[in-house]
């Protein structure tokens, strides 16, 4: 009598009942892939050495493999985790050892700046520069800046704007002047805030004065002081001529150039004097209210590292306190043509192998790789209902092969009781 078919029955579903356990235990493992046992029956006569009567000798364990279907995006509101959705891996490193791929976004910031993940393992993607235009090429470990944002004194200002042609005249077309303290010698006002070499802040406000029909005077002071003439003798910055449909102004037909001087701002600061320019060929004359309805200019404060996230494309946006964002770098995503041929090595990480073939790198969104989700994470794929189910079947399986090894020792029993 032979016990090999049952004893590989039990040893085989014992393994299996291994893996669902294990799947069992990881259902809440955030990137974790489900694993399934796989058999195969045994023969032991050669091929075609048996004819119709060979009789299989049991089964065995072939592979254990891990299903990298797609798990459920769960929102976690921490803008450092990040979660895959789609194909591709996350690279992940200790500067020593070779890279490990995983598929668990769970990232922090370590004491120098470095994204890792629990495993104090480093994120690896394509690096920016200072200015924050990310370098593509060979992947490294992406760190964060910890410095501010140096201030960015105003160069270009643009005001796109409405005069309202019904209002009566403030100014004269000759000799223009204006009181900045009465506001019966002009029609309308508006400010901006523009910014020195230091990052200081200048509050410059545009005094409007109709001179004439389809004329306007446009005066400017910083922080009170007055931008053009003399002290006490202000000049307009400027004179803008309409269309008689007052549509944009037929001049000035260019950017006009404001020198801002010295001045004392709200702090008692002195400021430091910069030249730039304004844009006032998005503003019209049409009978209706004044209106500002674009105002900008690109100078901006110093600041200060608040937070980042990750983009929907890897790029890993810097916020700073001054309201700036600046890439950082962007995650790199890897595949591969076989990823049921990568090892598993724990702690949510795989490792490369001969059956996985090498890592395909790119940026999320390309080719076969996911976009990323800022502030989720990728649950398991793990079907905890279906696992059950596939528990009680192997228990059953399990049961029926000891009963095959009860049976054939009562066969036995009785064979060594035949006299």
């Amino acid at each position: 009598m032979s016990f090999q078919q049952a004893l590989s029955g039990l040893n085989s579903t014992a393994k299996n009942l291994d893996v669902i356990g294990n799947n069992i235990a990881n259902a809440s493992t955030f990137g974790t892939k489900v694993a399934r046992a796989e058999f195969g029956d045994m023969f032991a006569a050669a091929l075609g050495g048996g004819g119709n009567t060979a009789v299989g000798i049991g089964v065995n364990v072939l592979a254990v493999a891990q299903q990298f279907t797609q798990g459920s995006i769960k929102a976690t509101d921490n803008p450092m985790d990040v979660g895959i959705s789609g194909g591709g891996f996350f690279q992940v490193t200790d500067g020593k050892n070779p890279v490990v791929f995983t598929r668990n976004g769970q990232f922090k910031l370590d004491r120098d700046g470095y994204v890792v993940n629990n495993s104090q393992l480093r994120l690896m993607g394509y690096p920016a520069d200072a200015s924050g235009v990310v370098q593509p090429g060979s992947s490294s470990a992406i760190r964060l800046p910890t410095g501010g944002v140096a201030p960015k004194v105003s160069s270009e200002a643009t005001i796109e704007a409405n005069l309202d042609a019904r209002l009566a005249r403030t100014g004269d077309l000759v000799v223009p002047t204006i009181n900045f303290a009465d506001a019966r010698t002009y029609n309308s006002a508006t400010s901006m805030t523009v910014y020195d070499e230091k990052g200081q802040q200048i509050a410059l406000t545009y005094y409007f004065q109709k001179a004439n029909t389809d004329v306007w005077h446009v005066f400017a002071t910083a922080n009170g002081v007055d931008v053009a003439g003399a002290p006490g003798a202000p000049v307009p910055l400027t004179t803008i001529n309409f269309a008689s449909n007052g549509s944009a102004p037929v001049t000035p037909a260019a950017p006009v150039t404001i020198n801002v001087p010295t001045t004392t701002n709200d702090v008692g600061a002195t400021t430091v004097p910069f030249a730039m320019t304004l844009d006032l060929m998005s503003v019209t004359q049409y009978g209706s209210g004044f209106g500002v309805t674009d105002m900008n200019q690109d100078g901006f404060a110093a600041g200060l590292l608040t937070s980042i996230g990750v983009e929907p494309n890897g790029i890993v946006m810097a916020q700073y306190s001054n309201g700036q964002s600046r890439p950082a770098g962007q995650v790199e995503l890897v595949s591969f043509r076989n990823p049921q041929g990568l090892a598993p090595i724990g702690n949510n990480a795989w490792s490369r192998t001969f059956q996985s073939g090498d890592p395909l790198g790119g940026v999320p969104g390309d080719g076969s790789l996911g976009l990323l989700q800022s502030g989720a994470l990728e649950e398991s794929n793990i079907d905890l209902t279906g696992e059950l189910v596939n528990m009680m079947v192997a228990q059953r399986i399990y049961q029926a092969n000891a009963q095959t090894v009860k049976t054939q020792d009562q066969i036995l029993q009785t064979l060594v009781n035949l006299r």
